[in-house]
């Protein structure tokens, strides 16, 4: 067979064998990549994260970091640079969980570009993936993100305001506007959901199609630079068009994004307990810890509970991804909780420090607005 033949179908990463439990121990190689995301945001990316987040912005040098330990390189089939010969949900949501324990803002930011990078990898045709992959997987990854959110009170995201519409040349014309965008205004390519035929589908398209950008700072994840993003007329090629605007592609495309959120979430919860159990065993009251009292040990002992409850139900839902099985009820089900639970562990974090909550002298109260934010993000990640 000639090379000429081998891009005629697109490259994929091989989907997982599907074991006869459920088993959410790490392998050797993900605890490695685990242990390396988990230092570097420990060590660099959280003493960054209250000066990232006043600034609406991600220091460079905590991006290229992000670069070397190949995040975007995740999703990306080894015949274009991937490192993975498997589907790598999991892997992926091990490192979202890991990154978002320093802030979950830039760990948005530096998992944007590998979202386009994974909906390339497993949707994009043979000639896409020809055309993007290779930066994705080299040092410079373009800055890059799904753009599914849009700027209104109730968003349905299976029921875009966003249209596309076909021309007589073949091409498509996009009109409309998306909302909180990861680093819109750096951003080169993004992967835009607009409904076409009365059907949502998925759209790639490059800055130099014509978009505006303009600042759209939220309450939480703010050094995730987003952005609201508006077409007015962009014209995008037939060659666009990614996975020949199958809606399964999109309903997939929306549960990958539904687990990177849960597992954002879960690295940030996680943040929350840690840190309020050393403060409660730390802070003397009356003469004793305040651990000591029932009512702190309780809510402590409830953020455990649900933090591990978050945790499964995002493993398992990107288990049934990376096996090859139906994983949209999964998903659902991990946001469900995630809306639930992930804002009552930020309160109750701050319920936990009292005063000290509400400062930003301690980052409970910013995590507390990441942790808002998770449960109503849509689209804008994909594991």
């Amino acid at each position: 067979m000639t090379a000429e033949a081998d891009l005629v179908e697109p490259a994929r990463q091989r989907e997982a064998t599907a074991g006869t439990t459920f088993d959410i121990t790490p392998t050797d190689e993900q605890q490695m990549l685990v242990d390396a995301v988990r230092a570097f945001a420990l060590r660099q990316v959280r003493p960054a994260a209250a000066a990232a987040d006043a600034a609406c912005s991600v220091p460079p040098e905590l991006l290229e970091t992000a670069t070397e330990l190949g995040l975007a390189a995740l999703g990306i089939p080894e015949a274009h640079g991937g490192v993975l010969e498997h589907r790598s949900t999991v892997s992926a949501a091990l490192v979202a969980e890991a990154l978002a324990e320093g802030d979950m803002g830039i760990a948005l930011a530096c998992l944007a570009p590998a979202g386009v990078a994974t909906v390339l990898g497993l949707y994009g045709d043979a000639d896409q993936q020809s055309a993007y992959l290779p930066a994705f997987a080299g040092d410079s990854p373009p800055a890059a993100a799904i753009a599914i959110a849009e700027p209104r009170v109730i968003g349905d995201p299976f029921a875009l305001q966003t249209r596309a519409r076909r021309t007589p040349e073949g091409d498509f014309i996009l009109d409309g506007a998306k909302a909180l965008v990861p680093r819109a205004a750096e951003c080169e390519l993004l992967v835009v959901g607009a409904e076409l035929d009365g059907q949502p589908a998925l759209f790639l398209v490059e800055a130099d199609a014509g978009w505006s950008a303009a600042a759209d700072p939220g309450m939480g994840v703010r050094a995730a630079a987003t952005g609201r993003v508006t077409f007015a007329e962009t014209r995008v090629s037939s060659a666009a068009l990614v996975g020949n605007a199958d809606p399964e592609v999109y309903r997939q495309l929306l549960a990958l994004g539904r687990l990177g959120w849960s597992a954002l979430a879960v690295g940030t919860a996680q943040s929350v307990l840690d840190y309020v159990s050393e403060y409660v065993n730390q802070r003397v009251a009356f003469g004793e810890p305040i651990s000591n009292r029932q009512s702190v040990a309780f809510m402590v002992a409830n953020i455990a509970i649900e933090v591990d409850g978050l945790r499964l139900a995002t493993y398992r839902g990107a288990s049934l991804a990376e096996t090859g099985r139906d994983f949209v009820r999964a998903a659902a089900l991990a946001r469900a909780l995630t809306a639930e639970h992930a804002m009552r562990i930020g309160s109750d974090g701050i319920q936990l420090l009292g005063g000290h909550g509400y400062t930003k002298e301690h980052p409970v109260e910013r995590w507390y607005r990441d942790l808002r934010a998770a449960g109503m993000m849509e689209g804008m990640l994909a594991l």
